[in-house]
């Protein structure tokens, strides 16, 4: 499992400066995607599970540097592209996923709080997901465009998934036509 998490992120590009890299942008991402999976919810309980588990993660990661600070996290995630990322992701969950039955999948919109600016006149950030619920695993997500809604977000979710054998089920926001 661990060796098609690393394939499937060597893709990204890293934006940083390269005079000034001290860590591997790939140990970034495998550290941080391993600390979510274990629970943390912040870049600082990342660099906490990152320490903690610093002994397993050198049997397959270099840590040249040792374990990046949680600001160093954070500004990795701030400049990689997201799109990439999670393209990255889905490669690597269909790949687990193409092993496993994908069983029941929720789909449902969700705004994410504190996401707006009035100053700013920012819209929240209103997100569509695949949750399947049996392996507890998010397959994917999308943003509902600003003038928009989940009507119109939900097939562009599913057009990117790979669902066959599964159980979808959609709530009442989806009974409705675009």
């Amino acid at each position: 499992m661990l060796k098609h998490l690393i394939a499937a992120f060597t893709k990204i590009d890293d934006p940083r400066c390269a005079s000034k890299v001290e860590h591997d942008l790939l140990e970034i991402l495998i550290m941080a995607i391993c600390g979510v999976i274990a629970g943390a919810e912040s870049w600082e309980d990342i660099a906490l599970y990152a320490r903690g588990k610093e002994d397993w993660l050198r049997s397959f990661l270099t840590l040249k540097h040792g374990i990046p600070s949680h600001d160093t996290f954070r500004r990795v995630f701030m400049l990689i592209d997201p799109h990439q990322f999670e393209q990255c992701f889905r490669h690597w969950v269909g790949q687990w996923l193409d092993t496993t039955p994908v069983g029941h999948v929720a789909i449902d919109g969700k705004t994410v709080r504190h996401s707006f600016d009035r100053k700013r006149e920012q819209s929240p950030l209103h997100l569509v997901s695949a949750w399947a619920s049996e392996h507890r695993l998010v397959l994917g997500q999308v943003a509902v465009e600003r003038k928009s809604n989940e009507i119109t977000a939900i097939p562009t979710l599913l057009a990117g998934l790979a669902l066959a054998g599964g159980l979808v089920t959609i709530d009442a926001a989806g009974c409705q036509k675009a």
